[in-house]
């Protein structure tokens, strides 16, 4: 059994978009055992994570790359226009790097292979 933890008043406000539920699930399960951070929002799809990022104002999307009616990238070119403040960190496979190359000169931050640790996740994020 995981401990939750008290939350801290500036703790990093996330955003998760993934197509894949579970993916989210254990996104969220795993981040909400930082005390530091916390999940303000989920999204399926790269149009409902703008719409969503709108709304929430996160300080980090956390955008997986290949997603249906809108991929990552050009989500992440949308809510960087929108937001620049507001940091988006691509999830991707070993075989996403053209949409890599392509996400990071539309304004992502960095990226992350899914099969990261926990702990280096965080790290990442902070």
């Amino acid at each position: 059994m995981i401990k939750r933890t008290k939350k801290k008043e500036n703790a990093v406000r996330i955003l998760l978009a993934d197509d894949q539920t579970i993916v989210r699930d254990g996104l969220r399960a795993l981040l909400e055992t930082y005390s530091d951070m916390v999940i303000i929002g989920q999204a399926e799809n790269g149009k409902e994570a703008c719409e969503r990022a709108r709304e929430l104002n996160p300080d980090v999307v956390l955008m997986d790359v290949r997603m249906p009616e809108m991929d990552g990238v050009e989500a992440t070119k949308i809510i960087k226009e929108e937001e620049p403040e507001t940091l988006v960190i691509m999830l991707t496979t070993f075989d996403d790097d053209q949409y890599i190359i392509h996400a990071m000169s539309n304004g992502a931050s960095g990226y992350l292979l899914k099969d990261i640790g926990g702990d280096r996740l965080a790290e990442a994020i902070r």
